[in-house]
């Protein structure tokens, strides 16, 4: 499966898999955006982010922590 930038849930749960023991409240929104463009299944434009969507996968993944 590509994930695309819209898929918030499915690529929070990609980033808790290959980050289980990171402080997901101070990740900084660059290293984010790597983690997320590094992701095996991550297809889509890399400048298609924006502060927005990281705040919502930053959400999302902590919500999957939960």
């Amino acid at each position: 499966m590509d994930l695309k930038w819209t898929d918030i849930h499915d690529i929070a749960i990609e980033l808790e898999d290959a980050h289980p023991d990171v402080d997901i409240m101070h990740v900084r929104f660059t290293d984010l955006w790597k983690w997320v463009c590094g992701l095996p299944d991550f297809d889509d434009d890399p400048d298609h982010s924006n502060e927005k969507i990281l705040e919502a996968i930053q959400a999302a993944w902590l919500e999957e922590r939960d």
